[in-house]
């Protein structure tokens, strides 16, 4: 495990409005599930306004928070220029409002929110890309940065270019730069993030000590390269080529999965916090994602489909999120506000400055609705989808006042 420290940290302020805005997202996506059925099409208007609801709004404003505080911290370097994640807030959450609103009900503003996304992205990357160059420190953790920020910028570019295709203001084929889009942002900015985010967060937070990493490596060798091999491909229209890209990715994700488990072994910590449940969740439903992924290739049927993307994007990409909010929240805050009066008068520990209950609550009632829902969409059943949708809403309720508590904390 790498050491860090937190002496580059940026202050509270900065990052806690990121994740309080996420969290709000969080919460819109999930009522905004109950009115979808479990029967569609990716190229559907509002299912894409859903996915940007969900990613641009909950999971990219959070990661962007957690890597404000992150990159700092591991690098042992200050931002550039910190301030402008108070620029890049504003722009990300009202440019993802205005593509849903565009997705949902008028086309048109499809490139005006596209733009603030893009220009809010482009500022978070080369920024990043900067304070990067100041720091000698070559670690995995900074290889998946400078891939990831890349990524995210073919995404971002080809992403603008779709939504000026479907405003009918650019000749293009946009069911194929959609998946180069989708590529390129899901798994290269996404994945490779967490795969960085990964090895630093989970052995610290389990007290994991002296592990090869190995398997890491290779990991971030074939999701680097299999992302580049799909994007390449969906560009040239060149199905086979995809196809290959494809099971490099999962070769990658397999390499992931063998190092996230010799981790695990060595863990010193065996309490079952709402981190712990969050991170055994999320890599369950990862395997889930890539056992019905495997079978839609053999098979073809769209809803085992659906039900992979569903368990990678609520199962896993969600649940590793939400858990390991539970641990740098109540850290941050008390780093803020408690750290100067050690010595002088008594502290809270991090785990009580949340509900134990609101968070156990949070976590079974999205664990029920993920996997429910995700049936309702393996068996288009309406029942089960609306049923599991309703749990996931329960469940975001409790994480976004557990989320106020935990920032609130010590005011």
């Amino acid at each position: 495990m790498h050491q860090i420290s937190s002496d580059f940290a940026p202050p509270l302020k900065l990052i806690a409005p990121f994740f309080q805005g996420g969290v709000v997202f969080y919460l819109l996506s999930m009522i905004a599930l109950l009115f979808f059925t479990p029967s569609f099409s990716y190229a559907q208007m509002d299912i894409a306004g859903w996915i940007h609801l969900f990613l641009l709004g909950y999971v990219m404003m959070i990661i962007f928070g957690a890597m404000a505080q992150l990159i700092p911290v591991v690098l042992e370097t200050g931002h550039v220029v910190v301030d402008v994640y108070y620029v890049i807030l504003p722009l990300l959450g009202i440019g993802a409002t205005v593509m849903v609103l565009g997705f949902w009900f008028l086309p048109s503003l499809l490139p005006y929110g596209g733009l603030l996304v893009l220009v809010a992205m482009l500022i978070f990357a080369l920024e990043n890309m900067a304070t990067l160059k100041k720091s000698a420190i070559s670690t995995l953790t900074v290889s998946t940065v400078k891939w990831s920020n890349g990524y995210l910028l073919l995404g971002i570019l080809t992403g603008f270019a779709i939504a000026l295709g479907l405003s009918g203001q650019l000749g293009i084929n946009v069911p194929l730069m959609l998946k180069a889009h989708v590529y390129a942002v899901l798994g290269g900015y996404v994945v490779l993030t967490i795969m960085g985010l990964s090895l630093i967060l989970i052995p610290m937070f389990s007290l994991a000590h002296g592990f090869d990493e190995t398997a890491i490596h290779r990991a971030f060798k074939f999701v680097v390269l299999g992302v580049g091999v799909v994007f390449i491909g969906a560009v040239l229209a060149q199905e086979w080529l995809m196809m290959i890209g494809y099971a490099i990715n999962a070769l990658g994700i397999f390499f992931y999965l063998w190092q996230m488990y010799h981790i695990a072994k060595l863990t010193v910590r065996k309490e079952l916090d709402v981190w712990a449940k969050s991170m055994i969740f999320a890599f369950i439903s990862l395997i889930l994602s890539l056992i019905l992924a495997g079978l839609y290739f053999i098979v073809g049927n769209a809803s085992m489909l659906h039900a992979a993307v569903w368990y990678l994007l609520l199962g896993f990409i969600s649940s590793f999120i939400t858990g390991h909010l539970y641990k740098i929240v109540p850290f941050l805050v008390w780093f803020e506000r408690f750290a100067p009066l050690v010595g002088k008068e008594k502290v809270p520990m991090l785990h009580e400055m949340y509900s134990k209950e609101g968070a156990s609550m949070m976590f079974w009632f999205t664990a029920v609705g993920v996997m429910i829902a995700g049936l309702g969409l393996l068996f288009e059943s309406d029942i089960l989808f609306k049923a599991g949708g309703s749990f996931l809403f329960t469940g975001a309720i409790f994480l976004y006042i557990t989320m106020r508590k935990m920032l609130a904390y010590g005011k």
